[in-house]
């Protein structure tokens, strides 16, 4: 019988009921102390029927964060908070994961402790501004990690992945991708160390590979995603070389076997023009089960399953204005259109009350 969508699949050590996952998903909705809160439990609830929801991205740190009301990962409170979605989207039948996110210089100092200048492997302002409690305001220059600081921030990563297990997560994706931390080390338009985390792509990548080493002794390499894009242009990112380095960067990872490679296959949040990229060579090379994310339907889904070019297709926006996306491509339904003007923080409007087709 040929794959699709509503094809089950193993991705590591996590099944999942269907290949249509919920993409990672930016919503602002956390309280004082980076709590998630009751409406985020029912958010996440409602979209249980997904195969695997990824969960919007959340730092490991105090200093990872980079916009207002944001939940964290890295306070017992904060796992107490997430205990409450994971319980929910598990008595559904749900699984999910959670992405683990250091911003970097995406960031203001008034969103960072003592108001500290937001950290970078280099010292290169972003251009763009930066959302914060006062508005928008432009990005400041940050601070160039020393190499020395480097392991501390792999610490933190080992207590983020050790909070999400123990908040009940089915596993975590390090986020590599979209113009934070580990992409700014990844690509040369970010990164211009001369030490042994600059220059050539393996000191490059070697930041990212001692994270996912680390994050992989903690809970198993079958629980453990990643994601990265490679053209992406949003946060103020290029790359001279985009395909040769994401293929070094694949070829790096593919021995750790890991649950699944999340790729953002273009340039996404209107950040510019992504460059040329050969998604297909960069699949073929890959090992591990390779999750498609960018402007996908439910005919491109099919499509990508069935050709093998992907083994999940991860959705956003259409999750975020369908809870029951999922039965909605199984009937051709009519999808709700999402309103992009509560994306980013407020109330319920535009998040939880999107209406079901049982409705």
């Amino acid at each position: 019988m040929a794959l699709d969508l509503f094809s089950p699949v193993k991705l590591g050590a996590i099944a999942l009921k269907n290949r249509m996952v919920m993409a990672p998903l930016t919503r602002n909705r956390a309280v004082a102390g980076g709590l998630p809160q009751a409406m985020n439990v029912t958010y996440y609830e409602q979209r249980a029927t997904a195969g695997l929801i990824i969960s919007e991205a959340t730092p490991i740190s105090p200093m990872a964060h980079g916009y207002p009301a944001l939940p964290g990962i890295y306070t017992d409170a904060q796992v107490a908070a997430w205990e409450k979605v994971t319980d929910a989207v598990h008595a559904k039948g749900g699984k999910i994961v959670m992405q683990l996110w250091h911003v970097g210089r995406i960031s203001h100092p008034s969103l960072l402790p003592n108001e500290a200048l937001p950290v970078a492997p280099s010292a290169i302002k972003p251009a763009g501004k930066a959302f914060t409690y006062q508005g928008l305001v432009d990005y400041i220059t940050p601070r160039a990690l020393v190499a020395s600081e480097l392991p501390a921030i792999v610490a933190d990563y080992v207590l983020a992945t050790k909070n999400a297990l123990a908040a009940g997560f089915d596993g975590v994706e390090v986020h590599a991708a979209n113009g934070y931390l580990l992409d700014q080390f990844l690509r040369d338009g970010s990164n211009q160390r001369t030490d042994n985390y600059g220059g050539s792509f393996e000191n490059r990548s070697r930041l990212l590979l001692e994270v996912l080493l680390a994050v992989i002794a903690v809970a198993g390499a079958g629980r453990v995603g990643l994601r990265l894009s490679p053209v992406n242009p949003f946060n103020d990112m290029i790359d001279s070389q985009p395909q040769a380095l994401f293929s070094h960067v694949v070829d790096a990872i593919n021995p750790l076997n890991l649950a699944y490679l999340h790729v953002v296959e273009g340039g996404i949040h209107g950040g510019g023009i992504a460059a040329p990229f050969d998604f297909a060579s960069l699949r073929q090379r890959c090992t591990s089960p390779y999750m498609a994310n960018l402007s996908y339907d439910k005919a491109r889904g099919n499509a990508a399953i069935a050709s093998g070019h992907a083994d999940a297709v991860a959705y956003g926006v259409p999750f975020i204005a369908n809870p029951d996306l999922v039965e909605r491509f199984k009937q051709d339904a009519r999808l709700n259109q999402a309103d992009p003007k509560s994306f980013y923080g407020g109330s319920e409007l535009g998040y939880t009350d999107y209406p079901f087709l049982s409705a």
